[in-house]
């Protein structure tokens, strides 16, 4: 079973490489782009036959690693 993380700054927190890309694009002539805001997607294979179970695993591991939880929110999708 396949698990995936999307892990993004909360809103209101300095997002300096979301703010990098946005002025990047506007170098190479992107105009209109107000703001970017970057994340990170992580994918597990998982050895768990239960989408329940599983799910509440990559819970507890995005609590205790994969997100810091004071400055940023996931969401977890197990497909």
């Amino acid at each position: 079973m396949k698990a995936r993380v999307h892990v993004m700054l909360k809103n209101g927190v300095l997002d300096p490489q979301g703010e990098a890309v946005r002025h990047a694009l506007g170098q190479l002539g992107f105009d209109g782009v107000e703001g970017v805001r970057q994340g990170k997607v992580i994918e597990l294979d998982l050895n768990e036959t239960d989408a329940a179970k599983a799910e509440q695993t990559v819970t507890a591991m995005c609590e205790k690693l994969l997100a810091n939880t004071v400055i940023e929110s996931y969401s977890v999708e197990v497909v």
